[in-house]
């Protein structure tokens, strides 16, 4: 990460916290009305293939022993309507402004894996992870929408599983190395823009040739 990257994300991380903390407690105090679990979700994602950390968010599932994979459909039923609602327009990964504080993840960059993953495809991550993990990239915007109706078919973890390794893995690094390739702080700037973009009402977007951007 070079230090104009890291520059501007503690710089961009601190005005977001300042500017939506009124919005983080109030998803806090909505998801502890709820009473079936912590407030906070913490998972174990990977920033190297060596290194650990805990990735933050705001809980969207009720609590279960095990729980281990990716998201798919056969944890549905255990997304709770706020959590639909929060995963919907990404407001759950707010707590992740902690984690680009730490320095664990950047705004952009690959998605952090799972340490499953990245121990079944160790060669593959190696070159991933040269890049800082970030909440959002080139991956996440091509590919997530496609990523989720994939999973969203799968009705056993097995399948989830299979479709993951299978179909979205090799799909992503490809993205995720595109980036690396070109990565410079105007792209950065330019995907957190892009990001920003699509959570937008089309009717507040800015107007061109007389359609909305």
């Amino acid at each position: 990460m070079t230090p104009g990257k890291r520059l501007f994300d503690i710089v961009l991380a601190l005005v977001l916290a300042v500017i939506l903390a009124p919005v983080m407690l109030v998803i806090a105090g909505l998801v502890w009305r709820g009473r079936d679990g912590p407030i906070l979700y913490g998972s174990e994602r990977m920033r190297s293939p060596t290194e650990a950390f805990i990735l933050w968010k705001f809980r969207t599932m009720t609590v279960a022993a095990t729980d281990q994979g990716v998201t798919g459909g056969d944890k549905s039923a255990r997304i709770t309507p706020l959590g639909a609602k929060l995963r919907r327009v990404r407001l759950d990964e707010l707590p992740q402004l902690w984690n680009i504080l730490r320095g664990d993840i950047s705004f952009v960059g690959p998605r952090p894996p799972l340490r499953r993953y990245v121990e079944m495809f160790p060669d593959l991550y190696a070159r991933v992870l040269r890049s800082r993990p970030g909440v959002t990239g080139l991956a996440s915007l091509v590919y997530a929408a496609h990523e989720e109706r994939i999973l969203a078919r799968a009705t056993t973890p097995e399948e989830t599983e299979a479709a993951y390794i299978r179909r979205c893995v090799p799909r992503k690094a490809a993205l995720d190395l595109i980036y690396q390739r070109n990565r410079s702080l105007w792209l950065d700037v330019k995907l957190v823009a892009w990001t920003t973009a699509r959570f937008i009402p089309r009717r507040w977007r800015p107007i061109r040739k007389g359609r909305p951007l």
